[in-house]
């Protein structure tokens, strides 16, 4: 295969799925590590990805450039589903919770409707849409009002004004970037400002975001580093990036992706034979 050949599905699995492993890339071009490295140093040199420990990662995004949900929604869906699952092992039953928008956080919202006595705020049509679905007796959803975002968030003074009348047990919050020097943001303004509001309102924060969000920045920084009691995250995000969250964040949660069961192949009957009625043709 030509190197342009191999360049070329590289970005566009970095384009399907906001980044791709070295490991991966080697078992998947039939290619040596260091055929691998040079593609994505040629790839990198043209600005059309940037390389992380391990691996690279789609090219940084304008601070204020804001995906559409369906967009978001194609990237990670492994990582943001183990990441939502463990998401939700945090929530204590009968607690009053916050879920902010976002692709990963309607993922946990999935998980959410099966947790007993539950009042849930949120700004996000999506996350809403969820619980109303399959309505429990025992749950409380609070849509609150704004303006529309592309990420299906709602924003503005509306939203502002109802979140900081409220009293948050904790916040699941979802986020655009996460940066140890601008923190945890947002590309949107008043996404931001809304975003802010969710996190006074609540005593504990947890944060859940998958490795693509390391080291990208938004226009609005909602909240410090240290302000996360505990980001959940996926494996992909490499070993220094840990080291940093763990210095900073009251506790860091690596989410393993479980792969779908497979189905059993068919059992021999007697004798080691296939019974007639599984037998093909």
């Amino acid at each position: 295969m030509l190197a342009a050949q191999r360049q070329a599905l590289i970005l566009e699995q970095v384009r399907r799925s906001g980044g791709v492993r070295v490991t991966e890339l080697v078992e998947s071009l039939d290619v040596s590590d260091m055929t691998v490295r040079r593609d994505l140093d040629a790839l990198e040199a043209r600005g059309l990805l940037r390389k992380v420990h391990g691996g690279a990662l789609a090219p940084h995004r304008h601070s204020t450039e804001e995906p559409g949900f369906e967009a978001n929604a194609t990237c990670q869906e492994a990582e943001k589903r183990a990441i939502a699952a463990a998401a939700a092992r945090l929530v204590e039953p009968g607690s009053a919770i916050g879920v902010s928008a976002g692709t990963t956080t309607c993922a946990l919202a999935h998980h959410l409707r099966e947790i007993p006595g539950l009042t849930v705020v949120t700004n996000c049509l999506r996350v809403a849409d969820v619980f109303y679905r399959s309505p429990r007796s025992d749950q409380t959803v609070v849509l609150v009002g704004g303006l529309r975002t592309p990420s299906d968030a709602l924003v503005g003074p509306l939203a502002v004004a109802a979140v900081r009348s409220l009293h948050l047990d904790t916040l699941l919050l979802g986020v655009h970037g996460i940066d140890p020097q601008a923190g945890l943001t947002t590309p949107n303004l008043m996404e931001g400002e809304t975003d802010q509001a969710l996190v006074e309102a609540a005593r504990k924060l947890i944060v859940v975001a998958d490795h693509t969000k390391w080291e990208t920045v938004g226009l609005c920084t909602i909240a410090p580093l240290e302000r996360c009691d505990v980001l959940v995250t996926d494996a992909g995000l490499h070993a220094e990036a840990r080291r940093q969250v763990s210095e900073r964040v009251g506790g860091l949660i690596v989410a393993e992706e479980v792969e779908e069961a497979r189905p059993e192949p068919p059992e021999a009957g007697a004798g080691g034979r296939v019974p007639p009625s599984r037998r093909g043709g």
